[in-house]
C-alpha cells in the first residue's frame, strides 16, 4: 500500500465501497460509530476493571474471605450456575410481577390525574407517602397480610415502582403543547382521539423513562423482600453466602444480580427503540 493511500484510510473508513451511494456510506459510518464504539468501550472498561481488581488482590495480599480474586469468582459462578439460575428466576418472577402491577396502577393513576386536577390533588399525596415510607417498615405488614410467598414480595415491589411510573407518566401526559390540543378541539376531535393521537405519543418518552427507572427499582425491591423472608432468590443467596463468609460465592451472586438488573433495564430500552422506530 502506498503512503498516499495509507494517509487517507483513517479519514475515509468507507472508501473501500467505491460503488456505494452517499446514503449507504452514511448509514455504515453511523453503525461503525454508534453500534461498535459503545460495546467496544464497554468491553474495554470491563476488562480494565477486572485487571485493576486482580492487581489489587495481588498487591494487597488480602485474604480470600475479604477480597477474592476474579478467577475465584468465575469458578464460583461455574460451580453454582444452576443454583444461581434458579435464584435469579425467583427474583425475576417477583420483580416482574411487581413491576407489571406497578405499571398498570401507575399509568391508570397518571391518566386520571392528567384529566382532572381534583383527582391529582387527592391521589398525589398518597403516591408520595407510599414512596417515602421505608421498605423495611412496609415489608412486615405486607407479609402479615399476604404471606411470605411471591404475592407478598411482588406487592412490596409494586410499592416501590408505582411512584416513578406515576410521576413520569403524569409529566408526559401534561407535556402536550396546548396549541395542539386547541387545534384538535377546533376541528371537533373527540377526547379519545386527542388522547390516542396527541397526548399518548407526546407522553411516550416520559413513560418509558419512568418504566426504566422502575425496572431497576423492581430488582432492588425484590432483593429487599428476599432479605426479609430469607427463603429463596438472589437476595437470600447473597445473605446466606455473606453470613457464612463464602465471599467468592457472594460476589458470584452479586454478579448475577447485576446482570438481572441490566436485563430489566434493557428490555424497556429495546421496547422504546422499537416503538420510536415504528411510529417515528
Amino acid at each position: 500500500m502506498s503512503d498516499d493511500n495509507a494517509g487517507t484510510m483513517p479519514d475515509q473508513p468507507t472508501k473501500w465501497l467505491p460503488n456505494s451511494s452517499p446514503a449507504v456510506r452514511q448509514r455504515l459510518r453511523r453503525r461503525l460509530d454508534g453500534g461498535f464504539r459503545g460495546p467496544a468501550l464497554g468491553t474495554i472498561l470491563c476488562v480494565l476493571t477486572i485487571g485493576c481488581w486482580h492487581a489489587a488482590v495481588v498487591l494487597s495480599d488480602l485474604p480470600t474471605v475479604v477480597l477474592p480474586a476474579p478467577a475465584e469468582v468465575g469458578v464460583a459462578l461455574i460451580d453454582l450456575r444452576w443454583i444461581l439460575a434458579g435464584d435469579a428466576a425467583v427474583t425475576a418472577l417477583t420483580a416482574g410481577l411487581g413491576l407489571t402491577v406497578g405499571l398498570v396502577i401507575g399509568t391508570v393513576l397518571a391518566f386520571f390525574m392528567a384529566i382532572s386536577r381534583s383527582a391529582a390533588a387527592v391521589i398525589l399525596p398518597y403516591v408520595v407517602a407510599l414512596r417515602i415510607a421505608p421498605l423495611v417498615a412496609i415489608a412486615p405488614l405486607l407479609f402479615l397480610w399476604f404471606g411470605r410467598g411471591v404475592p407478598g414480595k411482588a406487592l412490596l415491589v409494586t410499592t416501590i415502582t408505582v411512584f416513578p411510573i406515576t410521576i413520569a407518566s403524569l409529566d408526559g401526559l401534561r407535556s402536550t403543547p396546548e396549541s395542539y390540543l386547541t387545534l384538535l378541539r377546533s376541528v371537533g376531535a373527540s377526547p379519545s382521539m386527542v388522547f390516542l393521537h396527541v397526548r399518548l405519543p407526546a407522553a411516550a418518552p416520559s413513560v418509558f423513562a419512568g418504566i426504566k427507572n422502575a425496572s431497576t427499582l423492581a430488582v432492588i425491591g425484590a432483593v429487599v423482600a428476599e432479605f426479609v423472608t430469607l427463603d429463596a432468590g438472589i437476595g437470600y443467596r447473597v445473605f446466606e453466602t455473606s453470613t457464612s463468609l463464602q465471599t467468592a460465592n457472594s460476589y458470584a451472586a452479586l454478579a448475577v444480580l447485576s446482570g438481572l438488573g441490566l436485563l430489566f433495564y434493557g428490555i424497556p430500552s429495546l421496547l422504546e427503540r422499537a416503538v420510536r422506530t415504528r411510529f417515528n
